[in-house]
């Protein structure tokens, strides 16, 4: 069985002030036309479909759209809800849609129940998981603790009860969303850390011929079984040296695993570039960039006049602009802002009561932190789902 597999399109989302929804239409382009130049037999989207509960009516009609198209090409299609979506949203009218072929997993209750699909083989049952935010889900799987391995794995046991009941060689796929541990993420991704941890061991999905994950934005390999598709498109600059791809991967009729990376439209490329404002607007080696998405960091001791516009008379693309001034003082403001990046919502919490009382918190101080931004976060999912 031939799989597509793809995820975090994130329709509705914009990079910096330019809208993306152009770009996002070149991919459901693309991956019909792939779909349909590589006889693909399943098409799986493994969550983060929309950026946002409420996406904006353009993002709902792009969605609807390739919902049609894919219907029309009658391959069969599972998607899963990730934590940018609204599950209960997203998973309306999914009984309906099912008898045209594509197959919504929103709730956490249908977690053992697959999607089968066939070929000459035999059956191939495919498990969709759900982001599963571990506070609200805790309950239904009857788990110990609220964090993300519990939970993930308490849904696991669902699927190996459900898949050891089925017909002996029976094959498995299962899509995920979740932040497994070995995989490496960047800027664009929503913190999902709960109860103080976010990585789950990869062998939360032993027993399983395929695992079809989303949430990380860069397409890497876990395992041979275990595989991020990363984003179509890159939402921030710290994803300038990914590519971009989709995983096209053979199921084997004894679950053999073969895959190989299918290139996605790229509308633009990205170009970080570092220097004093006059060593970027004069560098000939900078030439290739002209015509790129570029994050600018200057690095003059004083800040120069005007040099957003400046830089756009040579890189009228640019959309980024960082200051980080090589032998002047440091302005604490700067400082700070920088300390803030790629830190974790405790971790940040954490620093502030280090600035403010001279040493950082103890554990039971850091434990209260933890679970005060766990419910913030649980209201904010809850708020999201209504």
């Amino acid at each position: 069985m031939r799989i597509l597999h793809t995820s975090d399109w994130h329709l509705g989302r914009s990079f910096h002030r330019v809208n993306l929804l152009s770009a996002q239409e070149a991919f459901v382009d693309h991956l019909v036309e792939t779909v349909r130049a590589e006889r693909v037999d399943a098409v799986l989207v493994a969550g983060d479909i929309y950026d946002r509960a409420v996406p904006p009516l353009p993002a709902v009609e792009l969605f609807d759209s390739a919902l049609h198209r894919l219907g029309e090409l009658g391959v069969p299609t599972v998607m899963i809800s990730g934590n940018h979506d609204s599950a209960r949203r997203l998973g309306v009218g999914a009984g309906l849609m099912s008898r045209a072929g594509i197959h919504l997993r929103t709730a956490p209750g249908e977690c053992g129940t697959p999607v089968l699909l066939g070929d000459e083989h035999g059956e191939v049952a495919m498990y969709g998981l759900p982001y599963l935010e571990p506070a609200l889900v805790r309950a239904e799987f009857a788990a110990e603790r609220a964090d993300h391995t519990t939970v993930l794995r308490a849904a696991m046991n669902r699927v190996r009860a459900d898949l050891a009941a089925r017909p002996a060689g029976t094959r498995s796929v299962v899509l995920a969303h979740a932040f497994v541990a070995g995989g490496v993420g960047c800027r664009s991704e929503r913190d999902i850390t709960a109860g103080g941890v976010a990585a789950v061991p990869a062998e939360v999905f032993d027993g399983v011929d395929y695992v079809a994950l989303g949430h990380l934005h860069g397409a890497q390999t876990i395992t041979d079984r275990i595989r991020y598709s990363g984003s179509p498109l890159a939402y921030s600059f710290s994803e300038h040296l990914h590519r971009k791809s989709m995983w096209l991967v053979d199921l084997g009729p004894g679950g053999e695993v073969s895959a190989e990376r299918v290139d996605c439209p790229v509308p633009r490329r990205l170009a970080r570039l570092r220097g004093t404002l006059a060593e970027l607007l004069s560098d000939p080696a900078l030439e290739a960039d002209e015509d790129a998405w570029v994050e600018a960091t200057l690095t003059d001791a004083q800040r120069p006049y005007d040099p957003m516009a400046r830089l756009a008379r040579r890189f009228p693309h640019v959309l980024a602009l960082d200051f980080d001034p090589q032998g002047a003082e440091v302005d604490p403001l700067v400082s700070y802002a920088k300390r803030l990046r790629d830190r974790t919502d405790q971790q940040i919490a954490e620093d502030f009561v280090a600035h403010v009382r001279g040493h950082g918190p103890d554990p039971r101080e850091s434990a209260v932190l933890r679970d005060a931004l766990d419910a913030a976060r649980v209201r904010a999912a809850v708020g999201e789902s209504v």
